[in-house]
């Protein structure tokens, strides 16, 4: 068991007074749980969390409905002021727009806590807008204002996803939730190929996060996920993955304390120091965190 406080790389808060989120009615999967039908606080995440202390985490844009992203990051900042466990933020910006979403950026990358800049590719139905040149103009607007870029796929969208990462060697990427590999169905090809692929660009980490909502919700088994966790520490090493609860999604399919537990597991190969990298050194470094 964990010893020393957590930096959690993925937490999501939801505030169902001021923004509406589609995503959690319109799929099948986040309907099945009504539990997740409420707002969710950084004080739920430290009740959620125990015996484990989360001293710090980054928060990751809610996927609100358009176009109340501006306000999300906007909301988020104010808490921060208030509250040190919000030590940074992944907010959403549409790249898409290319040069003309400029204007947003530098208004977001004013606010304090944020770092880092999410599109969630996972939503479109056709990734090859990613490589259009509007989109691939906006992510490398990124580095001018030393934003990173949370890249989250499904495991069916990784030809594109490498391509971009090609043509933005100034931009630091984070891949989220391992790349949503189709663990359900046990598919480790060819996802378990692009993870090698991905890992061989110096400015790509990847998060250890959302792993268990990929399987089946009520049937998974550690001995299943494990494969999947092992091979990105392998792939990407000790310096360039980062712990991530990516609650309170976490709850359709499983606890904090259990999701610890297993990635706690699979990195006991790394002792006490790489342990420490993965859980905390790594987001504080990767996205520029500071105790304040």
């Amino acid at each position: 068991m964990l010893d020393f406080p957590i930096v959690d790389s993925h937490i999501h808060l939801i505030d169902r007074t001021r923004f509406s989120y589609s995503w959690s009615t319109g799929s099948s999967w986040a309907t099945a749980a009504p539990r997740l039908n409420r707002s969710w606080t950084a004080d739920d995440l430290a009740s959620y969390a125990k015996p484990y202390q989360v001293e710090g985490f980054v928060f990751v844009e809610a996927d609100v409905d358009m176009p109340q992203y501006l306000a999300e990051a906007e909301w988020v900042a104010d808490m921060a002021s208030n509250d040190s466990r919000i030590m940074g933020c992944v907010t959403c910006l549409p790249l898409e727009l290319g040069p003309a979403i400029e204007s947003e950026m530098a208004r977001i990358a004013a606010l304090r806590p944020v770092r880092g800049i999410r599109r969630l590719i996972q939503n479109f139905s056709d990734s090859a807008i990613i490589l259009q040149d509007n989109f691939v103009d906006g992510v490398n607007l990124l580095a001018k204002y030393n934003l990173s870029f949370d890249i989250c796929i499904n495991h069916h969208q990784f030809e594109n996803a490498l391509e971009l990462i090609r043509r933005c060697p100034d931009v630091t990427f984070i891949l989220d939730h391992i790349g949503k590999p189709d663990i359900q169905a046990d598919r480790f090809e060819p996802w378990h190929l692009h993870i090698h692929e991905v890992s061989r660009f110096p400015n790509v980490a990847c998060k250890l996060s959302g792993v268990l909502t990929q399987a089946n919700h009520a049937s998974w088994t550690v001995d299943q996920v494990l494969p999947y966790i092992a091979h990105v520490v392998n792939c990407f090493g000790v310096d360039r993955v980062l712990f991530g609860g990516d609650w309170p999604v976490l709850e359709l399919a499983s606890s904090y304390r259990e999701w610890v537990d297993i990635v706690d597991q699979a990195t006991d190969h790394l002792g006490a120091s790489g342990k420490g990298k993965v859980f905390r050194d790594n987001a504080m470094r990767i996205y520029r965190l500071t105790r304040e």
